[in-house]
């Protein structure tokens, strides 16, 4: 197990220099205060498309130095030329982290043997455990449970993070890699469903704005208060559905702003958010008393 509870997939704060580390600072030691249990750097949320190796791995770095063994720390080297995975896989576990997220190869759109020996390569590579991300709205491919299952066989592939949306394929996971493997939520508003059937944490993004609450949540669940759980998640997701009005990690940078963080200008090709979105999120936030 790499962590149970909340895992933040934590916004990369920029500036004319590059990363702004002060800001990046705050922002972890926020989750250090507010009972984040994971941190998973340059995942999508944290815009590593954008970002050069170098900025990448100064990101990587000065997250467990600030970390310092408190939380566990997963870096993204998701991509879809496995021989630079395989490379980042590396750079990674130099820097420090406890454990790796890979997003399955998008663009290419490999097939299930594709997909099995891309993966099996990066965990032959590294010695860090694996989370494989299956979100085929952003990749135009989806990972079957069946495929997940064979490849978590092997000793490095630890955990799953399901952004399908897929409760049926949910379950399957649930089903056929009970024992193999860690399910994680992928998405904010199917937490409790997910955990209902197995998960024992999430991937999220909401905990950028609300951290305490989004591990509360999960350990609501897991701690047996179903009915806790089930509420908190029903009464967050109009701020998460929010959140995702434009593509992200637009909005939830732009609610970070709002709160006050110096989260720095967009890089292309994302942008500012439109103004009737930010109204739209504005007004979520308000309701949850997250607006200064």
């Amino acid at each position: 197990m790499i962590f149970k509870g909340s895992g933040v997939a934590i916004c990369t704060p920029f500036n004319s220099s590059g990363v702004n580390y002060d800001t990046f600072e705050r922002l972890i030691q926020l989750h250090l205060d507010e009972g984040t249990d994971a941190l998973v750097v340059c995942g999508t949320t944290g815009e590593p498309s954008t970002m050069t190796t170098k900025e990448k791995c100064g990101t990587i770095k000065f997250a467990v130095q600030q970390v310092n063994g408190k939380i566990p720390v997963i870096a993204g080297v998701g991509g879809n030329n496995t021989a630079d995975v395989l490379e980042s896989a590396k750079r990674a576990q130099d820097c420090g982290a406890d454990a790796i997220l890979a997003v399955t190869p998008y663009y290419n759109k490999c097939s299930k043997s594709g997909l099995r020996k891309h993966f099996l390569a990066l965990a032959d590579t590294t010695d860090l455990p694996i989370v494989i991300y299956n979100v085929p709205s952003r990749t135009a491919v989806n990972m079957d449970a069946q495929t997940f299952c064979e490849l978590a066989e092997h000793k490095n592939i630890a955990a799953v993070k399901e952004a399908s949306a897929d409760i049926s394929q949910i379950a399957d996971y649930a089903r056929l890699c009970r024992g193999k493997a860690d399910l994680y939520s992928g998405n904010d508003d199917h937490i409790v469903p997910l955990l209902s059937l197995g998960g024992i944490g999430v991937i999220s993004v909401l905990a950028n704005i609300m951290p305490r609450y989004t591990h509360d949540m999960v350990m609501a669940f897991l701690e047996g208060d179903v009915a806790k759980a089930r509420d908190m998640q029903l009464e967050v997701n109009p701020l998460v559905s929010a959140l995702f009005c434009e593509v992200n990690p637009i909005p939830v940078k732009t609610a970070l702003g709002l709160m006050g963080y110096d989260m720095g200008e967009f890089r292309l090709p994302l942008c500012e958010m439109e103004p009737q979105n930010v109204e739209k999120l504005k007004t979520e936030m308000d309701k949850l008393g997250l607006l200064k």
